[in-house]
């Protein structure tokens, strides 16, 4: 069995799906492994590392596509403006993807219902469940502890002001105010570091146990007023929130937001499209100067205005929509993400073949599409809200 790895072609992006150790450990499975030349080097992984570990080295990423029974990717297919052609376009039927696809998000439904019509068995990443027996290979866990931390410095470099309390001989400045929304990994880590800069730090999340390990950590908790039962999902996951309890949300964190110098949103629903918590006109009434760094845009975002991918100032207030935070750090989001990633090749191959138990629990999760169809639940719901 051939696994492909290609060079991350998304912008800015520089991570990598396997390293020089993840290589071997396949290549020790007696899988045959293509890197595409220099696809380590944004996070210091070299091509000689990557010979000596076992891969062949190709230069032209058409070819692995072309050669590889399984695609190892950080990013979902992209528009390949080098091969002017679409990565979805270059697989074929019976091929395996296994990557951050973010099926429900809009903007990727067309390339997922190409991936399906190709044949092409995918799974995606962002909704390995939260089990035990799963968390080695729980990459969304492993890229939002990296963008929490790293969102966190960004939001603190678009600040106009400084982060702490000083004491200056004109006088006392107070520390600045922060929100974090969504205090799953994510955003606990964003509360960890954002106190470590000095900020008072509040935090808002619909989960009880998520809140109270968001106190634990220093954070002033709001009551989003939402009863656990309508909140707490599968494995602790947050729910998706009807109308009512969304718009009572809304108006909890409308009256928070207005003081505050960061917002930092993370709150998630697996497999499913962001929750818009932070409208328009909510923006409208926020500090000028103030950030909002919106850490769920790979899934439509929490705020409704958030540049995909970009950073703009919006009603004088700074939104970062970047994508791929954690490819900001790179070396130690590779060195998590191949772990992840060999855990579930692991996971499926047995004796040098795929083994695809569609009755196994994180499977089903994962897996988006299968058999000429788009089988994931998520984007069937996003699909219908979009026709």
């Amino acid at each position: 069995m051939i696994i492909g790895v290609p060079k991350e072609i998304m912008p800015g992006e520089r991570r990598v799906s396997a390293t020089p150790e993840t290589v071997k450990a396949m290549r020790d499975m007696g899988l045959e492994v293509l890197v595409q030349k220099d696809a380590g080097e944004g996070a210091y992984f070299h091509d000689p590392e990557y010979i000596a570990a076992g891969a062949e080295i190709v230069e032209n990423p058409a070819e692995i596509f072309e050669r590889a029974d399984m695609i190892l990717k950080v990013k979902e297919p992209q528009f390949n403006h080098d091969l002017n052609k679409h990565e979805a376009d270059m697989m074929h039927e019976g091929q395996y993807l296994i990557t951050f696809i973010h099926p429900a998000a809009p903007a990727n439904h067309a390339m997922v219902k190409n991936l399906a019509a190709r044949g092409v068995t995918s799974l995606t990443l962002d909704s390995i469940p939260r089990i035990s027996r799963a968390q080695a290979m729980d990459a969304l866990t492993s890229m939002s502890t990296c963008a929490g931390y790293k969102g966190s410095l960004m939001a603190a470099n678009h600040l106009p002001v400084f982060m702490p309390m000083m004491a200056t001989a004109v006088g006392m400045i107070k520390p600045i105010q922060a929100l974090v929304v969504g205090a799953g990994v994510g955003g606990l880590q964003a509360i960890a570091t954002i106190k470590r800069l000095g900020a008072v730090v509040h935090a808002a999340d619909i989960r009880p146990d998520a809140a109270e390990q968001a106190m634990s950590l220093g954070a002033k908790v709001l009551d989003l007023g939402i009863a656990p039962e309508d909140a707490i999902g599968d494995g602790g996951y947050a729910l998706a929130l009807s109308p009512e309890n969304l718009a009572k949300e809304r108006a909890v964190l409308a009256e928070a937001i207005k003081d505050k110098d960061i917002v930092f949103l993370s709150a998630l629903v697996p497999g499913k499209e962001a929750p818009v918590l932070i409208t328009e006109e909510m923006v409208k009434t926020m500090k000028p100067g103030s950030v909002i760094v919106d850490i769920s845009i790979d899934q439509g975002g929490n705020c409704e205005i958030t540049p995909p991918g970009q950073t703009e100032e919006k009603h004088g207030v700074t939104i970062i929509g970047i994508k791929n935070i954690p490819g900001m750090l790179p070396t130690s989001s590779t060195w998590m993400f191949s772990k992840n990633v060999l855990n579930l090749v692991k996971y499926l191959i047995d004796d040098g073949e795929v083994k695809l138990n569609l009755d196994d629990d994180i499977i089903k999760a994962a897996l988006t599409t299968h058999a000429g169809k788009v089988v994931h639940q998520g984007t069937l719901e996003a699909f219908a809200l979009h026709q």
